[in-house]
């Protein structure tokens, strides 16, 4: 990525023309983008007063944030706590519940979130601008880019909603443009000032936050480390430069792009644990010492006996990451799925229906006179306490993992068969071990079929309240199948305080890590819900709703900008693959030296803004997750800064007359485009489907569904 040294850019096109000169059309260009920018972004920005797509779950989130409750997200936390904050400062309280779309707000103080969350949509325009200028040293590039950006409607929508895409891909866009300043500072031998310094500081905190959005934030790190490495081997092979100047740039990005970014993650979880210290819905997902940090739950200085004895009441809870309790309920399981017994699953959720009783495996009174404890390879019985049915497994397949057995809840008032019989095991246990409270793990072997009650994780379907399978595995070395006794009820022993047992931060930390990226990669879409797949993205194949009713929102890109995007991005490959052959033989080696460095600047910017629109969409091919439209717009913002450099190569040697025209065409194009799609991101009543639709005509697919 490098620049001329210690000259001003040319204006493509232009006589010579003073720096000055320069400088002034730069900016009068920028002033246009920033109100063009702003005039798009915030026109109906409150608008529609209801709660649209994804508002359900991030305004719900900034509630919890404001009253402090903990709950699960599979996103790290900063969004979310920006979006709170916001709230927070004008004037929302965290009363309003956001069930549903559609929900009115009905006077709720929404507005200052959406506003928020569309500043930093709208700061991705005027950022891109300036990156592409910095790469090309051309206006005409970079306000191509940008109209490329203002006048989709897709990102229009996207970033007018309480949402986390509008500070993902703010950060991400301030990300490269930090990126593209510092390798310009560097290559133009002004490292080590403190402009330079500045610069690669603003770099690794976009990272940070990019990163502490989602986890997709890792692909524009994996871009500013491409290019870092790029920077070191170009200041390596500098012969004027002794070797520790080459150690010193080392250090230098090491402290601020992988240190200080580190750094800025962790204190970002800090203040996420620190403020939600109260009990809420998600903390079934954690585990019981997790639990125990948070005011109300029933762990918090909590206060049980030590040991499990038998007749005590208890939950146990799956010790894998993101387990759950063992639970059940009177329902049974359906005919096509083994005995039609009661079902047995685990629940991620604080339940009356999470507790047993445990008893002796050969009698009924226990526990009336002497206490006996629970031990190690102690025989017993798990009576479910709502139901008064025992746990029970036989040779029966489980209903989604057949190669293991069916675990029910069977027989009447605690009295069953002896397919009730199971075996404590405790982890690493000796002879006379007790079960203890919290830190025990053990596993619950059925005694006949000699297998070990486990958690797939697999999801059951709606018979199943979608709670997550219990079966018994043969394979006795699962690790899915530890559990522990989080709730211990029994009055003839003492109570001991468990404070003593609650994690530290950094443990915390890196189970709030475990948790979220398995919730990641089990995220399954909803009943209706609407998906992609990545094939379907770059051809703008099918948008999604973000508001139905009267007033309409269709998330879709304008499809002019989006397939001649995609044109362009295969002129830069063909034109790449062209002149790097044109190179090797010589074909090149009488160009004016002013147009090949212009040449291989402009495709040298092609290449990094080519290596992010990969990096941005390939991944997306290999996840096994559930995925939506919404992912490939980080991809877009690459692909239009491509598009304006490669417009600008394309012309930058024809006449002044045919650049006009060039212009003015693809302009005039973009404009009567966003007239006609403009109303899928303010607004529309009507379907397209009807003759005097606003929209009629406009369907030019048939998978558009608007």
């Amino acid at each position: 990525m490098t620049s001329t040294k210690n000259k001003e850019p040319s204006i493509k096109g232009a006589p010579k023309t003073s720096p000055q000169s320069i400088t002034n059309w730069y900016l009068t260009v920028f002033i246009v983008i920033v109100v063009a920018t702003a005039a798009t972004r915030f026109y109906k920005v409150t608008e529609p007063d209801h709660v649209c797509w994804d508002e359900t779950h991030f305004g719900k989130m900034a509630s919890w944030y404001i009253n402090r409750t903990f709950f699960f997200d599979v996103h790290p936390p900063l969004a979310k706590m920006m979006i709170a904050l916001s709230g927070k400062l004008t004037g929302y309280n965290g009363t309003y519940p956001f069930d549903k779309p559609s929900d009115k707000y009905n006077g709720t103080k929404y507005e200052g979130m959406r506003i928020f969350c569309t500043f930093l949509g709208a700061a991705i325009v005027p950022m891109s601008y300036e990156t592409v200028y910095d790469l090309t040293g051309s206006v005409l590039a970079a306000f191509v880019g940008a109209v490329y950006l203002i006048f989709d409607v897709g990102m229009i929508t996207l970033n007018q909603y309480i949402l986390l895409d509008p500070p993902l891909l703010c950060f991400m866009t301030a990300s490269l443009m930090g990126m593209v300043k510092v390798s310009k500072y560097t290559t133009s031998g002004r490292s080590f000032t403190t402009r330079w310094w500045q610069w690669l500081v603003f770099t690794g905190t976009m990272i940070a936050c990019t990163i502490s959005v989602k986890f997709v934030g890792l692909f524009i790190v994996l871009l500013v480390g491409l290019q870092t490495i790029s920077d070191l081997w170009i200041v390596l092979g500098d012969l004027s430069k002794p070797i520790f100047y080459s150690i010193k740039q080392f250090m230098a990005r090491a402290v601020t792009l992988i240190i200080w970014p580190i750094f800025l993650y962790v204190l970002f979880f800090y203040i996420h644990l620190s403020v939600l210290n109260k009990s809420g819905n998600g903390d079934g997902f954690y585990s019981s010492g997790f639990q125990s940090r948070l005011i109300g739950n029933s762990l918090y200085n909590a206060s049980m006996p030590r040991n499990v004895a038998y007749g005590a009441v208890i939950t146990l809870k799956n010790h894998k990451t993101g387990g759950g309790y063992l639970h059940s309920h009177f329902h049974l399981y359906p005919k096509a799925f083994g005995a039609r017994q009661q079902q047995v699953t685990t629940y991620t959720h604080k339940d009356d229906n999470n507790k047993w009783i445990i008893k002796p495996y050969d009698k009924e009174s226990y526990g009336e006179k002497n206490v006996t404890l629970v031990k190690h390879g102690d025989l017993v019985r798990l009576e479910h306490l709502q139901t008064r049915r025992n746990l029970h497994a036989h040779n029966e397949k489980a209903p989604i993992t057949v190669k293991h057995f069916q675990v029910t809840g069977y027989g009447e008032n605690g009295t069953g068969d002896a397919n009730d019989i199971f075996k404590v095991v405790i982890l690493n246990g000796r002879e006379n071990d007790p079960i203890q409270t919290v830190s025990t793990k053990f596993k619950l072997i059925h005694y006949f079929q000699h297998c070990a009650v486990t958690s797939s994780g697999k999801q059951l379907p709606k018979w199943g309240f979608e709670q997550q399978e219990v079966s018994c595995n043969p394979n006795l070395r699962d690790k899915n199948a530890l559990w522990n006794v989080e709730d211990n009820y029994f009055e003839l022993l003492p109570n001991v305080s468990f404070h003593v047992y609650a994690p530290g931060f950094f443990a915390r930390f890196f189970e709030s890590h475990a948790v979220m990226l398995q919730g990641n990669a089990g995220l399954k879409p909803k009943e209706g819900e609407v998906t992609s797949r990545p094939w379907q993205w770059p051809i703008n194949y099918k948008g999604q709703y973000f508001s139905g009713g009267n007033y309409r929102i269709y998330l879709l890109g304008n499809p002019i900008i989006w397939w001649s995007n995609l044109a362009f991005l295969g002129l830069f490959l063909l034109t790449l693959i062209i002149a790097a052959i044109k190179h090797q033989r010589g074909y090149d080696a009488n160009e004016k030296s002013e147009v090949g460095e212009n040449k291989w600047r402009s495709l040298q910017a092609g290449v990094w803004l080519f290596a992010g629109w990969i990096l941005h969409y390939l991944p997306f091919w290999a996840m096994g997750r559930v995925l939506y439209f919404h992912h490939y717009f980080p991809a877009i913002i690459f692909n239009s800064m491509l598009t304006g450099v490669m417009f600008n190569y394309l012309i930058e040697r024809m006449p002044s007359w045919i650049k006009q025209i060039a212009l003015g065409t693809i302009l005039g194009i973009i404009l009567y485009s966003f007239k006609l799609f403009y109303p899928l991101a303010y607004g529309f009543s009507d379907a397209s489907t009807e003759k005097n639709s606003t929209m009629y005509g406009l369907r030019w697919m048939e998978s558009w569904e608007f």
